[in-house]
């Protein structure tokens, strides 16, 4: 891969050379939930190294699993971010990523419960460990030992 920045992140451009996909699918990516990029001061998507191998994964599920965009989607809005947030257990009653929605819990966060919502969602136990294509399955059926141990 190109050279990365002082900071390990590469631009989208770089990004998608290396893939061999377009700089307008891994917007699509970001758009559909599936991806959250880092931004420049400017607003400039940039992309570390564990954000090319998630898109990756992307790429795989959808050509080697035949799951879709929508079915991605609505796998990650499976993961249980209440097992590791701040969430009251009177908050979980109200809460519609604990409740049941076909988006992950980023995508709804201004529905989420206020002390969710200052949560850098990038940067989210759920999301670091959803990006990790080995470890969805692991997330998804094991959350207790999985999502308490993990950054």
């Amino acid at each position: 891969m190109d050279s990365a920045d002082k900071n390990g992140f590469y631009k989208i451009g770089q990004v998608a050379r290396e893939l061999g996909v377009s700089v307008e699918l891994i917007r699509a990516y970001e758009n559909e939930g599936l991806l959250i990029p880092e931004r420049t001061d400017k607003g400039q998507r940039k992309y570390k190294k564990e954000d090319v191998r998630w898109i990756t994964c992307i790429r795989r599920l959808i050509n080697e699993q035949g799951l879709n965009i929508e079915g991605i989607r609505r796998l990650l809005a499976l993961m249980p971010c209440w097992e590791c947030g701040p969430c009251t257990e009177e908050e979980k009653r109200t809460c519609p990523a604990f409740l049941g929605t076909a988006k992950p819990c980023w995508m709804i966060k201004d529905k989420l419960p206020e002390s969710c919502r200052n949560e850098n969602c990038r940067e989210c136990k759920v999301y670091r460990n959803a990006i990790q294509c080995e470890n969805l399955k692991r997330v998804l059926f094991q959350p207790e030992t999985y999502l308490h141990n993990k950054k």
